[in-house]
């Protein structure tokens, strides 16, 4: 599965059987489209993602940073209180892609300024930390 979406917080490591660390965020995936009267509509998404590749990439996923990812995607049900049974989406995720690392005290790119940056399968021995 491939998708495109903005994390919603700053991604967390944390500390799993002895040295192995696990990247744990969530990306909002937004669909936008228009009824059959014209009207916009807007739909969203969110998926769990787990990344337990490299944790120096952990630094990079912020709030409001635009990823691309690759991964096994699955469905897990769950009952809640209020809504009764419900659907959550978990990714775990097999590369990487960062399309936008500013900050709040740096402006915003341009789309033709952001350059992708790939981590994944055979790409941590060519990550600059």
């Amino acid at each position: 599965m491939l998708f495109t979406g903005r994390l919603t917080a700053n991604a967390e490591v944390t500390a799993v059987k002895g040295d192995k660390q696990v990247i744990n965020f969530t990306v909002a995936i937004n669909q936008k489209w228009k009824n059959k009267d014209g009207e916009k509509k807007e739909k969203t998404a969110f998926v769990d993602c787990a990344y337990w590749r490299n944790s120096g990439i952990a630094e990079y996923l912020t709030k409001g940073a635009v990823v691309e990812i690759s991964g096994w995607m699955e469905a897990q049900g769950y009952q809640s209180k209020k809504d009764g049974i419900r659907a959550r989406l978990n990714c775990t995720c097999d590369t990487i892609k960062l399309f936008s690392l500013t900050t709040k005290a740096e402006p915003k790119a341009e789309k033709s300024e952001i350059v992708p940056y790939t981590t994944g399968a055979g790409a941590e021995d060519d990550l600059p930390f």
